[in-house]
C-alpha cells in the first residue's frame, strides 16, 4: 500500500480559529480532520501523517514554515501529498500552494489541492501544482476529497494520465509534443476553424489565449501641489463597528469614511477586518494601511493640495474581478462629486 501526507490549517485541525492561525508547524501521525475523508476515498495508499500549520503562521514567517515542514517530512516514507481542500479561503489556498510546490521540489513526488476557481491559489500556483476545483466552503469537502483521492488513484496506481481537461484540474498552461496520426493535418485543422469562426459557427480552439481586459494608463497629475488626493483601499481598514458589513473575504460591500476632521487614524477607533493577512499591525496603527498621517503632513507641507474629506474601503482577498470592477464603478460619481484629481490605492 503506497503512503501519503496530507497539509491542513490550524482551523481543520480542530485547533482554532482566527485567534489560532500563528499556530506553528507540527507533524500528527495518522489522521486529522480531512484526513479521515481522504483516507477513506483513497484505494491505492494510506494517509500515515497529517501536517499541521496556522494562516498566519505561513503568510508571515514563509521561509521558517516550509524549512520546518520540510525536515518534518525528512526521513518519512510517502508517495504522495495533499494539501486542503482551501475552498475559497485565500490565506489557506496561499499555504497549500507553497507547501506543496516546496515538497515536489524536494521529494519529487506528486502533489494535489483542491480550491475554488476565486481562490487566488489557483493562478498563484496552478502550474506547479495539480489543483482540483472545488466548492466555495467546508460544505463541499467530502466531493472535493473525492476528486483529489480519484485522481491519486490513478496517478499511484501508474495509469495512462490524460489531459486537464479530461482529468478535471485546472490547466496548467502546459503543452505537449503529441503525434496523433487519426488526426488532420494542423494546416487543414487550422482552416476548419477559421471558417467556423467567420460564419459564427461553435469552434474549440487548440491554442486558448487567456482574455485580459486592457486598461489605460492615466495621464500624469501637472501639478500635486494643487491637487486633490483621495485615498482607496482594499486593506479592509474599517471603523471598529464596520457599519457597512464589509465582508472579511470575497467582498460584495466597500463604505467611505469621513476623515475631514482627523490627522490620522485611530487605533480602537479603526481597525482591519481583511481576512488575508495578520492584522496586529494594522490593528495597532490603521495609518500602515491607509497613510492619513503621512498625506496630512504633504498636505501641510505643500506637497499636495488637499486630501479628500473621505477615504474608500473594502477588502481585496478572494474578490472576484467582477465584484471589484463593479464596486470601483461605485465609487467613481463620488470621487468626481468630490473634484478628486488622483486616487492613492492602497492595498496589505
Amino acid at each position: 500500500m503506497k503512503k501519503a501526507i496530507l497539509y491542513i490549517n490550524q482551523f481543520f485541525a480542530g485547533i482554532g480559529g482566527e485567534e489560532k492561525a500563528d499556530h506553528a508547524p507540527e507533524i500528527r501521525e495518522g489522521l486529522v480532520g480531512p484526513a479521515l475523508a481522504l483516507d477513506k476515498a483513497l484505494k491505492n495508499a494510506e494517509v500515515t501523517h497529517t501536517v499541521i500549520c496556522g494562516d498566519n503562521f505561513m503568510g508571515s514567517n514563509q521561509d521558517e514554515a516550509v524549512e520546518r515542514i520540510l525536515e518534518f517530512l525528512e526521513g518519512k516514507e510517502f508517495d504522495i501529498f495533499f494539501a486542503g481542500p482551501s475552498f475559497q479561503a485565500g490565506r489557506y489556498g496561499n499555504a497549500c500552494g507553497v507547501i506543496c510546490k516546496a515538497v515536489k521540489e524536494k521529494f519529487g513526488v506528486p502533489v494535489i489541492s483542491s480550491m475554488h476557481v476565486e481562490n487566488p491559489g489557483v493562478n498563484m500556483f496552478k502550474k506547479e501544482v495539480v489543483i482540483f476545483p472545488g466548492g466555495r466552503s467546508a460544505a463541499a469537502m467530502r466531493k472535493d476529497t473525492k476528486k483529489m483521492a480519484a485522481y491519486a488513484d490513478k496517478v499511484l496506481a501508474g495509469e495512462k494520465i490524460g489531459t486537464a481537461e479530461e482529468e478535471g484540474f485546472y490547466v496548467r498552461g502546459i503543452r505537449h509534443q503529441v503525434i496523433d496520426f487519426t488526426l488532420e493535418p494542423a494546416a487543414v485543422r487550422g482552416v476548419k476553424m477559421l471558417l467556423k469562426k467567420l460564419a459564427g459557427e461553435e469552434y474549440v480552439t487548440e491554442l486558448p489565449i487567456p482574455k485580459s481586459e486592457r486598461v489605460d494608463i492615466a495621464e500624469p497629475v501637472e501639478d500635486l501641489s494643487t491637487a486633490k488626493i483621495a485615498i482607496v483601499t482594499t486593506g479592509g481598514i474599517v471603523p471598529v463597528a464596520n457599519p457597512d458589513r464589509i465582508q472579511s473575504a470575497s467582498a460584495t460591500r466597500w463604505g467611505m469614511y469621513d476623515v475631514s476632521e482627523m490627522p490620522r487614524l485611530e487605533s480602537g477607533v479603526f481597525k482591519t477586518i481583511h481576512a488575508g493577512y495578520d492584522p496586529a499591525a494594522a490593528d495597532a496603527d490603521p495609518n500602515v494601511c491607509v497613510p492619513l498621517d503621512a498625506l496630512r503632513t504633504y498636505e501641510t507641507e505643500g506637497k499636495i493640495g488637499s486630501l479628500d474629506t473621505h477615504f474608500y474601503t473594502t477588502v481585496g482577498t478572494g474578490t472576484t474581478e467582477a465584484e471589484a470592477s463593479r464596486m470601483a464603478e461605485e465609487m467613481v460619481p463620488f470621487l468626481r462629486e468630490h473634484n478628486v484629481d488622483a486616487v492613492i490605492m492602497t492595498s496589505t
